[in-house]
């Protein structure tokens, strides 16, 4: 005290007294959540009534305050209004595996996810995705809950998907439901919810959300509910009993108890924490039309809508008293719903009876309108006098106003039942069309073999996701993609597109609809077999096999229908293997053979189908069909038989061949295709059709008249080898895609016309501008040969049109209108017909006027075609006044004999007098009618009318619709008369089209200003420029391979990269030094010529020009350059081996993986990838190791005439030499041998195992794989010029100094008698075991030399010592003539473990010694026993030295030891080395070290051997002399000292036992203690004697009372040690999970991962730990332990995240004695600032845990220094703590000071305690 005083003197000013300031009281208000600070009224002088008034107001105030929230106006609740947080009161609807559907209040349905059930319940079912297997307490959701149970949920949130629709997710998860309740709020008599959290002996535990009370549920209380209660089971509760101001609540769930439980204002409910479902007594505050408010609770409003009043009550007066159920509550809108129906009201209200109703998709005529609720809908009474409810949204059609005064005019409607409402007992209708008329509304309504149309919505993994209405989603799994399997599915299908489908299977329950998209099975027309009562006996049906098994095939059909296929019936042949003729997936046609539908079984046959063998049909005689002779362009005739939507089918005659022709292939004209379709019938001939494709079923007939005449002439291009740029073709449009379209030529040839090559105008959607089957002319515009894809251009302006196109294509397509008009009208032979049949273009009609029309269009009749319709358009009335009934005369402009209509038109310009036409005349034209392609045009004033092609080229498309021609529309320019009166127009002129008049929506102007501008007609150049020329040029552009540059006269000209500079820098980019616009100096050396857009090889050849080509080198710029020398070039036989060049890199080819360079202009190279560089890494991305353009130092490796070829490399190297180090691929792995390698420039090498590391490892070929890049080192040449090569990191790194485990040996020569190295078992032969120590050496370990054990079966070493083991063996002698090698691997020579495993049981090998042939006197015989004596004091000094740093049991024997061959041997282990495992070892509360200190090795003397090795021994050894008697005196003192000193010893307790016996008095007198057991085992190990220590184990494991569990662990974990050592890691699992079944599992897992981490075992140690993190993720200490392990493996950054996973798993209260624990581990193992940062991040959340700030302070004065060891004192001393601590760190601080600091800082510490003392007297007293 008194050094303490010295230091700390006392001091400061005297304390005063402090006037402690008079607190307002203030006023609590539960109900507005506020204080309030009451007023103090001023002393006034006032008149009484001026008093009364302001009491007035200011009670008027504090009861418009007190008012908790008010309802003005009552409407249901609508899925907008929903906010997350919204509690609501919901009814079970659906349970399913991993989803809850529910019914909300208004028909609204939200979804309740398995996680979002109770924290306890996403536990279970971690616990069960964790460990993969069944957990005991996991229940399912279908047997957790039942539909009809009414919950209270919340909303979790509200998601909006692609579509617009939203997704509501509940949740009923107590911590979100009970979110706003306290335990301070719980009151007796309360009803919350919750969910069983787990099971107990005596009642359940139930989680009501609140973490800080305990909620207890008697087991009677459940028993008389009559309840099964499970974890995770959702109940509602009544709080029976609240004890400790909330922390501990009883339970109650007794359903009638619950339901008539009524809220009452004693429970303090506020809005925040009101509860759905509580049942409360209420006052009627205002009826309205659309429902009541209600007051409750003393300050609440509520709202019931109009759904939620009692239908069996009339009516509602103010202040009526009533009893109603909450139904929903939204906080933050101050928002209650209310229901007064009698179903949510005792004594119901928990379940309810009706959830579903079968009704669900009913479509009901004679609905009449009850009641109209503007914001909410309509009540409409269905014709069986049940309600039903219509929201507001579903009574109109979508983007329309709802007007309810149209709904209250129509007497009836019709309307569908959607859903049904189980909260509000009512059924959900819709009145739109769509839904009235969707023919699937359930998945009920699906039947199994029914198509149907859909639409994809997505792609995944698993197959295609499809909507087939707005409710109905199927899945096309991915085997039912195509017939065959796809590979990529994304390329076939796109998101919105339309596809056509049949139904495989369909489970209503469930929701689930299977799709297949097989054309086998959608096409089809065989019987469907949707069950088995379907499949009779002799029909035949389309299924698909599922499976191939050896014994047949299983075939599926639709619905659950399947069959099998035995091996007979498979086929008419006999097959052996299914697998190799059959396939899954596989669309095929069986047969029924047999059928048994009670047993659901199906035989079938495919064999039956294929020999035609149907039932009750005799076998017709097979007659040989003529083989059609097909070829594409083929000219038939054929017989229509059958109409089907998209062609007809047709047989060819003669031979009846069936064909099919599309529709879309009867005209060029999309508007003639259908017309012509209508018009042809069954049995009509078709002539003049062209084979134009051939499938399995048919042959693919078109009548194209383009695609005939390309035909007839010969096609450009049968194959795609015959494709050239700038090649056009004819064909038609196969499929229209958002990126483009694929068009479809002739001999099967596909291409992409790109979106921005389709049209010359601006295209915004694909879909709009060419029609399906359209004939259109293409121009190839690129190729790729690799795949075989090409892409073509549709622009017409980058077509040729040949002269008389358009006419011939309106000749013919008017020709076949009329055909197809005389067929229709021939056929029926009607008057009415024939009338209209002569009726043409331009003749007139006397007509009536009829009704006009909304759009302005007009009505007529005729008295001679009384029932056809007769239309002018709005255009052709304009101007002329007409009145109903009114005769007028008009123009015919299109007659439709299909409809019948007939367009006209009443202009005058076109009733007037026929002017005459001439022969070339020129005439304006304007359109008066568009028909499909056909325009019906006037010209002029000439009183006539004619018929054109809207589009004067077969391409020409139109960007926009207000650029499409119109009636009314003028045609720009002029049209010229070819012909008066044409008969192929039928009397009309014929006109054609001046270039300069094509209108604005043709794109033939762009084509005929550009076919202008020709290059050339014929071969020629456009230039005056000869070789030799200097010319001044400009840079128009640059590219990396050449320069293009513009010559006076607008002449273009090239410039090759290697005609730019004179000696480029290796690397850099030539081509780059110049500028676009640089004017440069140029020689003319050459020309090249060049295609013109028009060149055809065939039919066009002349159209080529010549371009020159110039140089720019310095060289050839001068003067005296001799034009001859700049034509001279290098030529490629010029060019040797070895020579040094300059390239530039063209292009990677990734096909044949080469580079290819160029040399010069004309000579190009190329470099594999293996001459490109040396470095593995940088050759797996060749194509990122040089650029286009780049400048190389390449050397030429050789030159192939024939073809002739230049090969490169880059590497420097042109030869393999040895030592040369190069790249090279992995050819082939072969086992046991090494690696073939593909070496640079065409060579070839291998690589032996033992060339492959520097450091040997078990299966060395495990990680190459073919074609794998590797370094290697050229070691030599063969005679066959192969190479041997190393992957030695010390060869192919010479530079760098790697270590070497495993040295290269060379030569026999590097071997050394007794040198101990590794190698790899070539072979286990007769003689021996044989050893590779290099590629060409081979050593021998005979079988005496292998092992310790006596193997009479050598068949056992090639059983445990397969080939390429990897051996330690030491070389025993070396014959350099002969090349011998022996070898041994007994472990005394090597020092590593036997090659055969203890567990064979094996005896050991004697060795004898001969011993010395003479008499022993008695002084030699006493010799020997001495120096043994003087040996194991030397070995027990050593040993005991040992122990001192090693807490293990080190165990020794020797060779000299023998057995007795009576007794079964005991398993000696090898001696292991100082780096081997871990020694056995015992957990806390034991030391090895503290026991073992008296053990010796294994006593091995002569007197304690057994008789029988001395008989042994006597067998070997002559005969001893016989002793003399002073001998045998000698011999007995010796005997009797012993028996005293063994006596002494067991009189001695610290004396160890040294026998057998002795542990067992030891043990009689202490059964319980382990520690006596352990020293047990321990000297059965140094004998080493495994299976006793084992033995003693197992016996301690029995003796040791049950109550002793620590000293049973001691024993468990010696045990697991033992195992760990010497046994198997299978025994070492056993006795694991036994220890797991006897003690704590804990302490049980704990040891045993210290157990792998003390002895090195990584991986198992890591999985013992994760797996103790996931069982016991409660438990600090696994977490704390597994930290520690991660920290001195060096794991920091591990371990910091496994810190933040505990702290996740652990309570609060254990995060800061964990964080602590954390940071200690970081200082001592780890990183000491982040243990720093730690330790800070803590104490600046807790600065009053001294504790943890003294922990600091011990670690920083020993990790850290001086300057940061007083910076923390100094934070120390300013806390704001109790005196008496800060005294405690004062002392610390100055203790620290006098040890480690100077006189100046002692006195700097004394200071600030000083002026501490002082300001806190200061303090206090103010």
């Amino acid at each position: 005290m008194a050094s303490a005083e010295e230091d700390f003197p006392r001091g400061g000013t005297a304390k005063t007294t402090q006037v402690t300031k008079p607190e307002k009281s203030r006023v609590e208000v539960d109900n507005l959540f506020e204080t309030r600070v009451p007023e103090v009224k001023k002393k006034r002088k006032s008149t009484n009534q001026d008093e009364e008034q302001d009491a007035k107001k200011v009670k008027s105030k504090e009861a418009a305050s007190l008012k908790l929230n008010a309802a003005s106006k009552v409407d249901i609740l609508h899925l907008k209004d929903l906010k997350v947080g919204t509690l609501l009161l919901g009814c079970i609807k659906e349970v399913n595996d991993f989803e809850i559907v529910v019914g909300l209040p208004s028909g609204l349905t939200g979804y309740l996810p398995v996680t979002n059930i109770s924290e306890s319940y996403n536990k279970i079912l971690s616990d069960q995705l964790d460990s993969g297997e069944l957990v005991e307490d996991f229940v399912p959701l279908p047997h957790l809950f039942s539909p009809g149970c009414v919950v209270r949920c919340v909303v979790s949130s509200l998601v909006e998907s692609k579509d617009g629709n939203v997704s509501l997710k509940v949740s009923i998860n107590p911590k979100e439901v009970n979110k706003a309740l306290t335990s301070g709020s719980l009151k007796a008599g309360m009803t919350i919810s919750g969910c069983v959290e787990s099971i107990e002996d005596h009642g359940f535990l139930i989680d009501i959300g609140l973490s800080e009370t305990k909620a207890f549920l008697p087991k009677a209380s459940a028993k008389a509910s009559k309840q099964d209660l499970k974890p995770g089971q959702y109940v509602d509760c009544l709080l029976e009993d609240v004890k400790s101001e909330g922390r501990l609540v009883r339970l109650s769930v007794d359903p009638s108890a619950i339901s008539e439980a009524v809220a009452d204002t004693e429970h303090g409910w506020t809005l925040s924490n009101l509860c759905p479902g509580l049942l409360v007594n209420a006052t009627v505050k205002t009826v309205t039309a659309h429902g009541l408010i209600l007051e409750f609770l003393a300050s609440f409003s509520g709202l019931v809508d109009f759904m939620h009043i009692d239908p069996d009550k009339d009516s509602y007066k103010k202040g009526e008293e009533v009893v109603a159920r909450v139904l929903y509550v939204d906080p933050s809108d101050r928002k209650v719903a209310l229901s007064l129906r009698s179903h949510l009201l005792p004594p119901g209200g928990s379940v309810l009876d009706c959830v579903q109703s079968e009704r669900v998709g009913e479509v009901l005529q004679g609905c009449k309108v009850a009641a109209v609720h503007y914001h909410s809908g309509a009540i409409l009474e269905l014709p069986d006098g049940t309600k039903a409810f219509g929201h507001r949204n579903q009574l109109k059609e979508p983007n329309e106003p709802f007007e309810p005064s149209h709904l209250q005019a129509k007497p009836e409607l019709t309307c569908r039942i959607t859903d049904y409402s189980p909260l509000e007992q009512l059924h959900l209708i819709s009145l739109r069309k769509s839904t009235i008329e969707a023919p699937f509304f359930r998945y009920s309504d699906l039947k199994p073999g029914q198509i149907v149309q859909g639409t994809i919505l997505s792609l995944q993994r698993f197959g295609l996701i499809v909507r087939v209405t707005g409710h109905i989603k199927g899945l096309v799994p991915r085997l039912h993609l195509a017939d065959v399997a796809i590979t990529n599915p994304e390329k076939k299908f796109t998101v919105g597109n339309k596809i056509k489908c049949r139904v495989l299977s369909v489970d209503g329950p469930a929701r689930k609809l299977y799709l297949t998209r097989k054309k086998g099975m959608v096409d089809s027309t065989l019987p469907v077999f949707a069950t088995y009562a379907d499949a009779r006996v002799g029909r035949i049906a389309h299924g698909f096999i599922v499976c191939v098994k050896e014994f047949g095939c299983i075939v599926r059909f639709y619905g659950d229908v399947k069959g099998l296929v035995p091996m007979r019936e498979l086929s008419t042949e006999h097959v052996m293997v299914p697998q190799q003729h059959f396939y899954a997936g596989q669309v095929v046609k069986a047969k029924v053979l047999q059928c048994d539908q009670e047993n659901e079984k199906l035989l079938l046959s495919f064999r039956a189908v294929l020999q035609g063998d149907t039932e009750g049909q005799e076998k017709p005689v097979k007659q040989i069909k003529p083989v059609y002779d097909f070829h594409v362009g083929k000219n038939v005739e054929a017989r229509v038989v059958s109409k089907v939507p998209d062609g007809l089918n047709v047989a060819i005659l003669p031979e009846e061949t069936p064909g099919h022709l599309p529709t879309v292939h009867l005209s060029d004209h999309a508007s003639n295709c259908q017309l012509l379709w209508e018009a042809l019938q069954e049995g009509d001939i078709i002539s003049d059709a062209v084979c134009l494709s051939r499938t399995k079923q048919n042959v693919i007939l078109t009548k194209k008249p383009l695609l005939k005449a390309c035909l007839e002439v010969g096609a450009a291009a049968t194959e795609f080898s015959g494709l050239q740029l700038g090649l056009e073709l004819t064909g038609w449009v196969k499929n229209i895609m958002a990126y483009g379209v694929f068009v479809e030529f002739p001999h099967g040839l596909y291409g992409l016309a790109p979106k921005a090559a389709m049209s010359d105008q601006f295209v915004s959607s694909t879909a709009t501008v060419f029609q399906m089957g359209q004939t259109v002319r293409a121009k190839v515009t690129n190729l790729d040969e690799e795949k075989h894809r090409f892409l073509v251009c549709l622009k017409a302006s980058e077509l040729s049109s040949p002269d008389g196109e358009g006419q011939e294509r309106l000749t013919r397509g008017l020709h076949e209108r009329r055909v197809a008009t005389e067929m229709i009208t021939g056929r029926d032979g009607s008057d009415l017909l024939q009338q209209l049949s002569s009726l043409v273009v331009g003749s007139k009609l006397n007509l009536t006027v009829g009704e006009p029309q909304e759009d302005g269009s007009c009505s007529f009749s005729s008295d001679d075609l009384p029932t056809v319709s007769i239309l002018a358009s709005k255009h052709h009335v304009s101007g002329v006044e007409l009145t109903s009934g009114q005769k007028v005369k008009a123009v015919v402009l299109h007659v439709n004999p299909t409809t019948p209509l007939v367009h006209i038109s009443l202009l005058p310009a076109l009733l007037g007098n026929r002017k005459t036409l001439e022969s070339g005349s020129k005439h304006e034209a304007q359109i008066q009618h568009i028909e499909g392609d056909f325009a019906i045009v006037s010209l002029g004033d000439t009183g006539h009318v004619t018929v054109v092609l809207v589009t004067a080229h077969l391409n020409d498309t139109f960007g926009s619709e207000t650029e499409r021609p119109k009636p009314g529309d003028a045609l720009k320019g002029t049209v010229v008369v070819t012909e008066p009166s044409s008969e192929v127009l039928g009397g009309l002129p014929l006109v054609t089209r001046e270039a300069g008049g094509v209108s604005k929506w043709s794109a033939t102007a762009i084509a005929t200003s550009r076919r202008k501008r020709k290059v050339s007609e014929g071969r020629g150049s456009l230039h005056s420029f000869q070789c030799g020329d200097l010319v001044k040029a400009v840079v128009s552009s640059i590219k990396p391979m050449q320069v293009r540059l513009t010559l006076p006269g607008d002449v273009t000209g090239s410039a090759h990269v290697t005609e730019v500079l004179e000696d480029p820098k290796p690397g850099s980019f030539p081509t780059s030094s110049l500028k676009v616009g640089q004017q440069v100096e140029a020689r003319v050396i050459g020309g090249r010529d060049i295609h013109s857009h028009k060149f055809l090889p065939i039919s066009h050849p002349g159209f080529v020009c010549s371009q020159p080509v110039l140089s720019l080198l310095p060289r050839k710029l001068k003067e005296d350059v001799d034009p001859k020398d700049l034509e001279t070039e290098a030529q490629l036989a010029e060019l040797k081996p070895g020579q040094e060049l300059i390239c530039y890199a063209s292009k990677f080819l990734p096909a044949i993986k080469c580079l290819e360079v160029a040399v010069t202009p004309k000579i190009t190279g190329t470099v594999e990838v293996l001459a490109m560089t040396n470095n593995a890494k940088e050759a797996r991305r060749p194509e990122k190791l040089v650029k286009v353009g780049q400048a190389l130092k390449a050397r030429v490796v050789s030159v192939s005439s024939q073809p002739k070829h230049l090969y490169l490399s880059l590497t420097g190297t042109h030869t393999l030499a040895p030592g040369s180090i190069v790249i090279a691929a992995v050819r082939k792995v072969t086992p046991h041998v090494g690696l073939a390698l593909k070496l640079p420039f065409a060579a070839s090498g291998t690589a032996s195992l033992l060339d492959l590391s520097d450091s040997y490892a078990p299966n060395p070929l495990q990680q190459y794989h073919e074609d794998q890049l590797v370094r290697c080192c050229i070691v030599e040449v063969n005679k066959e010029n192969k190479y041997h090569v190393s992957l030695r990191p010390a060869r192919t790194h010479p530079g760098k100094k790697l270590p070497i485990t495993d040295a290269e040996v060379l030569s026999i020569g590097d071997l050394k008698k007794s040198q101990v190295l590794r190698g790899y078992v070539a072979t286990v032969g007769e003689k021996g075991i044989f050893v590779r120590l290099s590629r060409t050496i081979t050593g021998r370990v005979e079988f005496k030399k292998a092992t310790n054990y006596y193997v009479s079966d050598h068949s056992l070493y090639s059983k445990h010592i397969p080939q390429d083991t990897l051996l330690t063996v030491k070389v025993l002698s070396v014959n350099s003539e002969n090349s011998h090698v022996e070898l041994s691997t007994l472990p005394k020579d090597t020092g590593a473990a036997d090659l055969l495993p203890e567990s064979l049981h094996l005896p050991l090998r004697k060795r004898l010694e001969k011993k010395r042939k003479r008499k022993i006197s008695e002084s030699a015989a006493q010799a020997p026993a001495e120096v043994e004596k003087k040996k194991k004091k030397s070995n027990k000094k050593k040993k005991s030295k040992t122990e001192d740093t090693d807490s293990g049991v080190e165990v020794y024997f020797r060779e000299e030891d023998t057995e007795s061959s009576k007794k079964a041997p005991a398993n000696v282990p090898e001696p292991q080395p100082s780096t081997g495992p871990a020694r056995l070892q015992v957990s806390a509360g034991f030391s090895w070290d503290a026991t073992l200190s008296s053990l010796r090795p294994a006593t091995a003397a002569a007197h304690e051997s057994s008789g029988e090795e001395e008989e042994e021994e006597q067998q070997v050894e002559k005969k001893a002399p016989k002793k003399t008697r002073k001998a045998l005196e000698e011999e007995s003192k010796r005997e009797e000292a012993e028996l005293r000193r063994q006596e002494v010893d067991l009189m001695d307790p610290a004396q160890r036992p040294q026998s057998s016996h002795a542990f067992e008095r030891l043990l009689l007198a202490s059964p319980d203690s382990s520690l006596v057991w352990l020293q047990y085992m321990a000297f059965h190990l140094q004998a080493t004697e495994i299976e006793q220590a084992r033995a003693v184990a197992e016996r301690a494991l029995k003796t040791i009372s049950f109550r002793e569990e620590q000293e049973k662990l001691n024993v468990w974990v010696a045990l697991m040690n033992l195992e760990n050592m010497y046994g198997t890691e299978e025994s070492l699992q056993k006795v694991f999970e036994r220890a797991v079944q006897y003690c704590e599992p804990m302490p049980v897992y704990l040891r045993l991962a210290d157990i792998y981490a003390q002895s090195n075992k990584i991986k198992e140690a890591e999985n013992m730990y994760k797996t103790m993190v996931k069982r016991f993720r409660q438990e600090s200490a696994v977490w704390l332990s597994y930290g520690t392990y991660l920290v001195r493996q060096g794991q920091s950054d591990a371990a910091n995240a496994l810190l933040q996973r505990a702290l996740k798993s652990l309570s609060s209260k254990e995060h800061v004695d964990l964080i602590t624990k954390f940071a200690r581990l970081e200082f001592q193992h780890g990183d000491k600032e982040r243990g720093r940062s730690m330790f800070d991040k803590v104490l600046t959340s807790y600065p009053k845990r001294t504790d943890l700030w003294s922990v600091f302070i011990d670690l920083m004065i020993k990790h850290g220094n001086q300057q940061d060891v007083r910076e923390l004192f100094d934070r120390v001393i300013h806390l704001s703590v109790a005196v008496k601590r800060i005294k405690f760190f004062f002392k610390r601080y100055l203790e620290y000071e006098k040890k480690n600091g100077t006189p100046e800082t002692i006195q700097a510490v004394k200071q600030k305690a000083l002026e501490y003392v002082e300001n806190k007297g200061t303090v206090e007293a103010s």
